[in-house]
């Protein structure tokens, strides 16, 4: 699983530098309102998995940190997400927005986080945003848990190897005002990663060269 002897860390470097690869997501209906936003996809090693480097560390070692959106929220809410949010004022850049939010909602420490990479713009039709992953890489991962439940009522580390398992893999499936949007989908132990952040995982990991052949033709509904 790991195409480069540096191992994952880089391979997720040589990932950001392609720009070949992209996330199929429809454009903006407004974009000369859309906000500013950042989120932080933040590969760690797993706590089990003994690294003598983070070099040594290949995909099937490593876990990425996602959080559920309380279902009070008015924009996605219930799903599955990475830390992340609109951009404010104050914050000096995407990074900076993506750390800081990503602070607020797990209560990680971001001196532990070594960002790789800011990832090309992707834009957020369902909310109106323009989103700036943020690619890093948790060279001290430090306690993580749901800080305001108002907005995230939950905080978790998923194993890359789970959501490399094509028997965790299906194809997403939306019906609204009489069209079909169809799009990868993650059933991590019941919980279901779908969307945009499932379209980014998916994308990221193509590029990489960890995906396992999957079956995209086992379609499912998703249940809002």
């Amino acid at each position: 699983m790991s195409m480069h002897p540096q191992g994952a860390r880089a391979e997720l470097l040589a990932a950001a530098a392609d720009h070949s690869w992209s996330v199929p997501i429809p454009p903006l209906a407004d974009p000369d309102t859309a906000h500013d936003a950042s989120v932080l996809i933040l590969f760690g090693v797993l706590d089990r998995i003994p690294a003598p480097t983070v070099d040594a560390a290949v995909a099937r070692d490593l876990d990425v940190l996602l959080q559920r959106r309380a279902p009070t929220l008015s924009s996605h809410p219930g799903q599955v997400s990475f830390p992340g949010g609109r951009t404010e004022a104050a914050d000096a850049d995407a990074v900076a927005t993506a750390l800081r939010e990503a602070e607020e909602e797990t209560g990680l420490d971001p001196d532990g986080v070594e960002v790789l990479a800011t990832l090309p713009v992707i834009p957020l039709a369902a909310s109106n945003h323009l989103v700036t992953p943020v690619l890093a890489w948790w060279q001290s991962p430090s306690r993580v848990v749901a800080v305001d439940h108002a907005e995230t009522v939950e905080v978790f580390r998923v194993p890359v190897a789970q959501l490399l398992d094509p028997a965790t893999r299906f194809t997403s499936t939306l019906s609204r005002a009489g069209r079909t949007f169809r799009g990868p989908a993650f059933d991590v132990d019941g919980t279901i990663v779908w969307g945009f952040t499932a379209m980014v995982l998916d994308a990221l990991f193509d590029a990489t060269g960890w995906t396992v052949p999957w079956d995209a033709a086992d379609e499912r509904p998703i249940e809002l």
